[in-house]
């Protein structure tokens, strides 16, 4: 494990392993390559990246706080507010909304009582509008936590995920 300049240390050090493996892949001098995946690892052991987290990072792969910022704030997949158990993403862009989306997003929307960027009270659910998934053949198509695809989604079967999910809990 590299050293922490002033951290608190806030990973696990099976995450700083696996870090470190990612690292591993990189020419020593651009460690900040592993970004993405360092980003991914602290996501997946706390469910979000908090401030503290996002600068611990930095610290680890030596990069300015802001820069590491910049990554997990443009990109969808890293939740930079706490979310619910399952995060469920639905492509919304022109494809899968003229092949459902629009319906699967308003039944959604009814069976979990929130709207886009929102939690259900229990903390099971939060509900987000994706960009592309890049499965514009198999509309409209959604992601369970950023890993899991389900495509061709009527009624039917997001009322089955919902239940699937919900049992998990």
């Amino acid at each position: 494990m590299s050293a922490l300049p002033n951290s608190s240390v806030l990973l696990s050090p099976e995450s700083y392993r696996l870090i470190d493996r990612e690292i591993a892949k990189f020419p020593a001098e651009h460690k900040a390559s592993a970004v993405m995946a360092a980003l991914a690892i602290a996501q997946g052991q706390l469910g979000w990246l908090s401030q503290e987290v996002i600068e611990e990072v930095g610290n680890y792969l030596g990069m300015p706080a802001i820069a590491v910022y910049e990554v997990a704030s443009f990109y969808g997949m890293y939740n930079l507010e706490p979310a619910g158990r399952f995060k469920i993403t639905l492509c919304t862009n022109l494809p899968c909304a003229l092949s459902g989306a629009n319906r699967a997003a308003a039944h959604l929307k009814e069976k979990l009582g929130i709207g886009f960027g929102e939690t259900t009270g229990d903390g099971c659910f939060t509900l987000k509008e994706g960009e592309c998934l890049g499965a514009c053949g198999d509309a409209p198509v959604l992601l369970v936590n950023n890993t899991r695809m389900e495509s061709f989604m009527s009624n039917g079967k997001l009322d089955a995920l919902l239940a699937e999910l919900k049992q998990a809990k």
